[in-house]
């Protein structure tokens, strides 16, 4: 099985030394960005400025996770940033494969994420469209949320349906990962951990990301 993959999101970083704290996690597979425009979710965080300054600091891949109404209005303008992969959310867009395809068409990986109180089951029949699933171990919006368990049987059912379709669509996680809970996520078929606080957190962030690694390889 492929080494898990690490995800520190800078929602969690000091932004008075952003290239520092990106460059504290150099040894990070992918950096998150949370993009949030305070009506999808209930909370506000930064635009495509951020996210191509941070494309700048690094050469790391940039995973970006719209929280964001009519997502299709805005996703060239993340690509446009350096976005490596983009992430939409299926409830704020209307139709989510022809947004996965336009993505694609810009040469960037497309992925969706579900609110915790979605079903994965109508998208099913979709992932065949999706570079990446981001299931949410937390309400969207606020970091330093409390994990949600339950979630793990979405992942489960995604691990099934991918395995049993041979696809190479990947599972990421986000919401609530630590070193107490990223075993878990390991274990029910996750491939791709976002980690706020459990990195940006910690005295020692590059230290964090090597520990959750090894706690995720199962």
């Amino acid at each position: 099985m492929a080494s898990p993959i690490i995800a520190p999101s800078i929602l969690a970083a000091d932004f008075s030394k952003l290239g520092e704290e990106v460059r504290a996690v150099a040894n990070a597979d992918w950096i998150h960005v949370d993009i949030m425009d305070g009506h999808f979710v209930p909370n506000l965080s930064f635009g495509p400025d951020i996210t191509k300054t941070v494309d700048r600091i690094t050469d790391q891949h940039l995973d970006v996770h719209l929280m964001i109404e009519n997502p299709e209005d805005w996703v060239d303008h993340y690509i446009d940033a350096g976005a490596d992969c983009v992430i939409f959310h299926v409830e704020a867009t209307a139709d989510h494969v022809a947004l996965a395809k336009h993505i694609k068409s810009k040469g960037v990986k497309a992925g969706f994420s579900l609110k915790p109180g979605t079903p994965i089951e109508p998208y099913l029949a979709d992932l065949r469209f999706f570079d990446l699933v981001l299931v949410m171990s937390v309400e969207p919006g606020f970091g330093g949320q409390s994990f949600m368990p339950d979630q793990l049987e979405k992942v489960r059912t995604l691990r099934e349906a991918i395995d049993n379709n041979r696809l190479t669509t990947l599972i990421e996680i986000d919401g609530g990962i630590s070193e107490k809970t990223i075993a878990q996520a390991a274990e029910a078929g996750c491939d791709a951990y976002v980690a706020g606080s459990a990195v940006y957190g910690k005295e020692d962030p590059a230290e964090a990301v090597d520990n959750l690694r090894r706690l995720a390889t199962v």
